[in-house]
């Protein structure tokens, strides 16, 4: 499988780096501060290939507290971050369905 900082990376407009905790599995976006937060409204917005490439490399090399980092496409409307695609849509509501209770 090829690294995500070796693949061809294509901005088509607004983007973020997201990925998953490593404790505990929520979805955590990049901030500006070199940190990570689970409210998309604090991500860092990229608007260009290099400027993605290095918010990714950052957030690669944080593999203690985040794996599986990638470039998602966002909407800002009126300065408001907004998922850009379906799956982001989903990863940032959380689960689709209830869980079922854990047996005792």
């Amino acid at each position: 499988m090829t690294s995500p900082l070796q693949q061809k990376i294509k901005i088509s407009g607004p983007s973020i780096v997201t990925a998953n905790r490593t404790g505990d599995g929520v979805v955590i976006y990049r901030t500006g501060e070199k940190s990570w937060s689970a409210r998309i409204a604090d991500a860092s917005v990229v608007r260009n290939a290099d400027e993605a490439r290095a918010l990714l490399s950052e957030a690669v090399a944080d593999d203690v507290g985040a794996i599986g980092a990638y470039i998602a496409p966002v909407d800002v409307i009126e300065g408001k971050i907004e998922p850009g695609n379906l799956r982001e849509h989903i990863r940032s509501e959380g689960l689709t369905i209830p869980l079922l209770p854990v047996p005792a």
